[in-house]
């Protein structure tokens, strides 16, 4: 048996002590009151293995009240934006039960467009809940194909807005999947196009090759983006300028679903606020072949 010495034994009976002593005050403030996950344990004294141990355990209380915390809001957004269209069509049938001269052509028009809104919500919703249960098959996908699809796709909406939009980059190489990559590549060309300036903006859409990862970037003229509004940008429903009122507007999901399908991709996303205005927006995953990290 290894020798402890007197004082080494000392001290580890008066760490044992102490956290003993912390442990019984938390049962005693706890037994008052259901047990808040926001109580911390803010064991004091010697920085030992027992302040450590404490410490940890703080640390995982804190993720745990932070990520319980966004569930509830997005539980209390999601309910809100379902139950807008659902209240508007219950005004607009009143309407046409309660005066028949209404012109019946006009609301079957709202009725048709507050239902495709609530449509593409729920469609959003179910993509955000798939992306973070990463229950989808995996291969290989060339970012730059994907980048060049998405334009493609919504150049006629660039156009309406008056944006040029330009993709340009080399062959990436990643592996996920095809139609999530392409939802997320679409979201952001969207995003570019519909936050962008009033007329003559652009959108540059580029691809490139590091030694073990690919980057998709998307960058846009806009307004100034203040530096504190960026963090929030990715959360869900949050919307960042007035401009997200026209009729390519999205339901508030559109980076949100950009930062899940790039979570459950083992990638990171960067947003950060260009000088002149606008955004650069860059996703940088595992190259093909590469081993993903911890989403």
């Amino acid at each position: 048996m290894p020798f402890r010495s007197p004082s080494s034994t000392t001290r580890s009976f008066r760490s044992a002590a102490r956290a003993s002593a912390s442990a019984r005050a938390s049962r005693s403030r706890l037994s008052v009151q259901k047990p808040p996950l926001s109580h911390r344990v803010r064991l004091p004294g010697r920085q030992d293995e027992f302040r450590e141990l404490a410490d940890a355990f703080d640390a995982m209380l804190a993720r745990l009240e932070a990520h319980v915390a966004e569930q509830r809001r997005f539980a209390a957004n999601a309910s809100h934006e379902l139950r807008t269209p659902l209240a508007i069509s219950k005004s607009l049938l009143d309407v046409a039960r309660t005066d028949p001269s209404h012109d019946t052509g006009e609301v079957l028009d709202r009725l048709q467009a507050v239902n495709a809104r609530a449509i593409d919500l729920t469609e959003a919703l179910l993509l955000l809940s798939r992306a973070d249960r990463q229950s989808f098959a995996r291969e290989l996908v060339d970012l730059s194909l994907v980048a060049e699809e998405a334009a493609e796709t919504l150049l006629p909406l660039a156009e309406k807005h008056g944006v040029a939009l330009v993709t340009d980059g080399e062959i990436t190489p990643t592996v996920g999947s095809p139609a999530l990559l392409l939802q997320l590549t679409s979201n952001l060309v969207h995003n570019a196009i519909v936050h962008n300036l009033p007329e003559r903006g652009s959108v540059w859409v580029t691809t490139a090759v590091r030694p073990t990862t690919v980057l998709l970037t998307v960058e846009n003229t806009g307004e100034p983006v203040p530096p504190q509004l960026v963090p929030t940008l990715t959360e869900p429903f949050r919307r960042g300028t007035e401009r997200v009122h026209t009729d390519h507007a999205g339901v508030g999901l559109g980076l949100a679903i950009v930062r899940s399908i790039t979570r459950a991709h083992g990638g990171t996303l960067t947003l950060t606020p260009r000088p002149a205005g606008g955004l650069r927006i860059t996703v940088e995953l595992p190259t093909a072949g590469a081993r993903p990290s911890a989403a």
